[in-house]
């Protein structure tokens, strides 16, 4: 849906790293972005491993970031994304906000008006995570 004023309805979640589920301590390490109008989808991450081995010194680092890069890989489309390529951006996106009992969560969804859905993604990334 746009706006009189060029801008477009995005949706939004950060991706949560919860080390141990059991705790419930997580922390930003990313945010998705899908823009309809846009057909646009796409995940920017920053894994801060300081704050992740504070909350579990044992933690799977490489695995972290693996899960990270796949949400990437997933929502940039093309053969990163496996069955999912096939799939429209507002697919993909709610297949990645489903809830999950993993280390890597998606958060709330929550709404917002840009005229450039990428840079809203960079923009959200530096507010939210870094």
């Amino acid at each position: 849906m746009s706006g009189r004023d060029g801008r477009d309805v995005y949706e939004y979640a950060l991706l949560r790293v919860v080390p141990r589920v059991e705790r419930g301590e997580c922390f930003n390490a990313g945010v998705l972005v899908y823009c309809r109008a846009k057909s646009y989808v796409a995940a920017r991450t920053h894994l801060d491993e300081g704050k992740l081995r504070a909350l579990d010194p044992a933690a799977d680092v490489s695995g972290v970031r693996a899960a990270l890069r796949a949400v990437e890989g997933l929502c940039a489309g093309g053969a990163a994304a496996g069955q999912a390529a096939r799939d429209d951006a507002g697919r993909r996106f709610r297949w990645l906000i489903a809830p999950r009992s993993t280390v890597v969560q998606p958060g709330p969804v929550h709404t917002g008006l840009t005229a450039d859905p990428e840079a809203e993604v960079e923009r959200l990334l530096q507010l939210l995570v870094r």
